[in-house]
């Protein structure tokens, strides 16, 4: 079956985060799943991807029990400690993977939140992208995961994200204070 583009972009839109309009839309056409929508030459994604990205654990969860494949930055995002590890284990240059839009595996594994797997990442070679890793723990709230970064990684503090937002902006937005505190501390 042939999809428009307008009706892949619809799809993989929803994956960045409406579970409901997902759900609805893969029961109408199945073929939508491991569809791709090209953004620019060279930038294409998946709905799971986009989940992934954003950290949209249910849809995640959805898509991955309907078939998508798994790959390294959505076991990240998961959490998944030893699925990530077997596959760097099977295939060490996945630590340099780029998801949908060239986002490296270290912000992925900041949405996870788990030190531990920061920590693999990090070890086996996955060293892009601390600045965007560090403004998606502080958004999430992620205090271990903040810290962590802040001493290992070397993040560029006057990080903006695409909305132009800083990372005291998202840590004082998203009412977390400590996390302020800590990123003043450390001069943002």
């Amino acid at each position: 079956m042939s999809l428009s583009p307008e009706r892949i972009r619809e799809f993989v839109m929803a994956g960045h985060g409406d579970l409901a309009k997902v759900q609805a839309m893969l029961g109408e056409t199945p073929e939508l799943l491991n569809m791709a929508h090209e953004w620019q030459p060279g930038d294409t994604e998946t709905a799971i991807q986009a989940a992934a990205h954003v950290g949209s654990r249910a849809i995640v969860e959805f898509l991955l029990s309907r078939g998508a494949p798994l790959e390294i930055s959505t076991a990240a995002m998961l959490g998944q400690v030893e699925t990530v590890r077997e596959m760097l284990q099977r295939e060490p240059a996945l630590a340099q993977h780029k998801s949908a839009h060239g986002i490296p595996l270290l912000p992925h594994a900041a949405l996870s939140g788990r030190v531990e797997m920061l920590e693999l990442v990090f070890a086996r070679g996955a060293d892009q992208g601390s600045s965007m890793a560090l403004g998606l723990a502080v958004g999430r709230g992620h205090a271990d995961a903040v810290r962590w970064l802040l001493e290992n990684a070397n993040p560029d503090l006057s990080w903006q994200n695409f909305q132009g937002k800083t990372l005291l902006q998202l840590a004082t937005e998203g009412g977390h204070t400590t996390l302020a505190d800590l990123l003043r501390q450390y001069g943002a």
